[in-house]
């Protein structure tokens, strides 16, 4: 299973052909691709139409779908940001240390484009999720 980070998400909605849009396709034609409560959140407050909304939503709650945060997350996440501050690098959102830190607890791969996402990678254990070049 992967979890897919909402900057992918986007442009698949957009029909952005990229390695990351075909990763995506793949994952959710194999079924391995989850959605976490935040990033749905995310998608769904994006969507301007109601149609698209609606067609989103009930597409997306197909999906097996995961709690990234909750009170047994807020230290794990201060002191993966705090490590990566001391190491010089500062994380510009606190949703993507929520989903990255979800991911390095419970070992999942997650497929993003953001580099916010990087620093996890290279500092943290955060698993990217392959991309088939």
């Amino acid at each position: 299973m992967i979890l897919v980070d909402t900057s992918v998400w986007i442009d698949y909605f957009n029909n952005v052909d990229s390695l990351h849009s075909s990763a995506l396709d793949l994952a959710l034609i194999d079924s391995t691709a989850i959605i976490g409560d935040i990033i749905f959140l995310e998608i769904l407050q994006g969507f301007k139409s109601d149609k698209d909304y609606q067609n989103t939503k009930s597409q997306l709650s197909k999906l097996d779908q995961y709690e990234l945060f909750g009170n047994h997350m807020v230290e794990r996440c201060a002191n993966n940001y705090r490590n990566l501050r001391k190491k010089g690098i500062t994380i510009r959102g606190t949703t993507d240390v929520m989903i990255a830190t979800f991911c390095i607890e419970n070992k999942i791969p997650l497929l993003f484009q953001d580099k916010d996402f990087t620093p996890f990678v290279k500092h943290l254990g955060l698993i990217a999720a392959p991309v088939k070049t």
